[in-house]
C-alpha cells in the first residue's frame, strides 16, 4: 500500500511540475527572490518589480510558444533554378544562459544551399534564430537548433551555421573575463560532405 501511495504521489509531483505558473505565482516567486537577496519588496523602488520582471521574462522566453515550422512553412517557388548559397550574416540576438540565467549576447551567420525550387524570405531566417534565442539555451545547442529546423522545414542541400557570442556567466561571474567569444558551427548536407562549401562559407563570413 505503502508504495502505491508513493507512485501517486510521485505522478502528483510530476504532473505539478508540468504545470504553468499563473502570473500572481511568477510574481510572488520574484518577491522571494528579492527577499533572499537581502532587499525589501515593499519599498518603493521595488513595488511593481515583479509584475515587470515576470512581464519581461513572458517576453524573453517566447521562443517556446513558437514553432520554426510555421515560420519557415511560406517559401518562395518563381527562383528560376537558383541553387546556390544564400547566407544571412551578422543576425544580432540576445539569449540566456540555461545554466545562469543570463545574458548571451552575439550573432548569427546562417547560409542555406536551395534545392533549386523553392527559397525563404531572407527575414524568416532572422525570426528563426531568433525564437530560439528566446529560450534558455547553450550556444552549442542553439547553434545545431537553427540549423536542424532550417534543413527538416526547407530540405535544402544543405545548411551552414556559426554563432559568435559573449556569455555573460564568464564575464560577470565566476572567472570574470569580460570581452572574450565563443564561436560555433553546424554543418548538414553538402556544407558539411563537402570541404569547399565548408571553406566558402567560412571565407564569406570571415572576409566581410
Amino acid at each position: 500500500m505503502d508504495a502505491i501511495i508513493k507512485v501517486l504521489q510521485s505522478a502528483a509531483a510530476k504532473q505539478d511540475n508540468n504545470r504553468r505558473p499563473t502570473q500572481e505565482e511568477a510574481e510572488a516567486a520574484v518577491r522571494t527572490l528579492l527577499l533572499w537577496a537581502g532587499d525589501n519588496p515593499d519599498r518603493e523602488g521595488l513595488l511593481d518589480t515583479p509584475q515587470r520582471v515576470a512581464n519581461t521574462y513572458k517576453e524573453l522566453f517566447s521562443g517556446y510558444a513558437q514553432d520554426p515550422a510555421d515560420v519557415l512553412g511560406r517559401t518562395f517557388e518563381e527562383v528560376a533554378g537558383y541553387e546556390d548559397m544564400i547566407l544571412i550574416q551578422d543576425i544580432p540576438f540576445f539569449s540566456h544562459c540555461e545554466h545562469h540565467m543570463v545574458p548571451i549576447i552575439g550573432k548569427a551567420h546562417v547560409a542555406y544551399l536551395p534545392d533549386g525550387e523553392k527559397v525563404v524570405g531572407l527575414s524568416k531566417i532572422a525570426r528563426v534564430v531568433d525564437m530560439f534565442a528566446h529560450r534558455l539555451q547553450t550556444q552549442e545547442s542553439m547553434t545545431a537548433q537553427i540549423a536542424n529546423a532550417i534543413q527538416e522545414s526547407l530540405r535544402p542541400r544543405g545548411v551552414a551555421v556559426m554563432i559568435e557570442a559573449e556569455h555573460m556567466c564568464m564575464a560577470m561571474r565566476g572567472i570574470r573575463k569580460a570581452g572574450s567569444t565563443t564561436t560555433t558551427t553546424t554543418f548538414t548536407g553538402s556544407f558539411k560532405t563537402e570541404v569547399n562549401e565548408q571553406v566558402r562559407f567560412m571565407t564569406l563570413v570571415r572576409g566581410r
